[in-house]
């Protein structure tokens, strides 16, 4: 595929782009396509709420899950849409969370809430398989457990 091109410059300047002259740029010169996000790739709107509804259903059933499903209200209907609107600006989709509820300042949020090496392990665990079960590049999941693992783990409050 080719492209043309015009320059803007005046008639004084003489170069290969210049005045009336039109040129053909190969197409491999014009400036790349956007890299996907990771919010496109999760599936967007629909595919952020697969993500955030398999994490909760297993943070409510699973025993592997029992001391992090404690910390959480009885309903977790609150709990799944700021996740959701999280995720959702996390991965470079609408800026929907800082809309409603300002800057994410997620270690302040979770600071009245015990959170060490379990209670980090048990959600992690809860992630992890929701993940694995999204279906999604495998490079894209190995990059998202990265970057969920540390912020995880900075979500620690207390040893143990």
């Amino acid at each position: 595929m080719r492209t043309t091109a015009r320059c803007d410059r005046d008639d004084r300047c003489r170069g290969a782009l210049c005045g009336d002259y039109t040129a053909v740029i190969p197409y491999s010169m014009t400036a790349p396509a956007p890299a996907p996000l990771p919010y496109d790739l999760l599936g967007g709107d629909a595919g952020i709420r697969r993500l955030v509804d398999r994490f909760y259903d297993l943070m409510d059933s699973a025993p592997e899950a029992a001391t992090i499903r404690k910390l959480h209200a009885a309903s977790l209907k609150a709990s799944r849409e700021k996740l959701y609107l999280y995720l959702t600006a996390w991965t470079g989709g609408p800026q929907w969370y800082m809309e409603k509820f300002g800057h994410p300042r997620l270690r302040m949020r979770h600071a009245p809430f015990p959170i060490g090496e379990r209670e980090r392990d048990e959600w992690l665990w809860c992630m992890d398989q929701a993940l694995a079960e999204h279906g999604m590049p495998e490079e894209l999941e190995a990059n998202l457990r990265r970057q969920l693992h540390a912020l995880a783990d900075h979500m620690r409050n207390r040893e143990g």
